[in-house]
């Protein structure tokens, strides 16, 4: 098995997404999988707080892996999100093609390490707005 799961090293990050082999700058490291749905399901999704794992395709659909615990992918972190760690950098991107998201490598990455991958400073400036107006408390993960 190339990928795993289990906690994370950022803290209060949940679980993360680890490779047991090395990885070469450039390769595809995991498709992104989830339900493929539009913006407007989407957001139906968010009032109802049940996001939190989009992968944005275009501006109609985008990969939403809220309900697809088993597709690995959505277990990457972001290193430079709101849990940081000295010394830990994204070492991944996310690539479109063809109506598909991947996961690819940024750099070498040696077996053993976590995969972080951006989620874009957007995502953050929302988190940040929403957690300082009342709307998003960050939940501690389960042991």
């Amino acid at each position: 098995m190339k990928l795993k799961v289990k906690r994370s090293q950022l803290p209060n990050a949940g679980k993360g997404l680890y490779t047991n082999v090395p990885i070469k700058k450039g390769e595809k490291i995991i498709e992104y999988k989830g339900e493929i749905i539009e913006w407007k399901e989407y957001m139906k999704r968010v009032e109802n707080d049940k996001d939190g794992y989009l992968l944005f395709l275009n501006n109609k659909r985008c990969i939403d892996a809220f309900n697809t615990p088993q597709y690995e992918a959505r277990y990457a972190n972001d290193a430079a999100g709101l849990s940081k760690v000295k010394g830990m950098k994204n070492n991944s991107y996310y690539d479109i093609e063809g109506g598909k998201g991947f996961i690819v490598s940024a750099r070498h990455i040696k077996a053993g390490e976590e995969i972080f991958v951006s989620y874009t400073k957007e995502y953050w400036d929302c988190i940040r707005y929403n957690i300082k107006n009342g709307f998003y408390k960050p939940q501690t993960p389960k042991k």
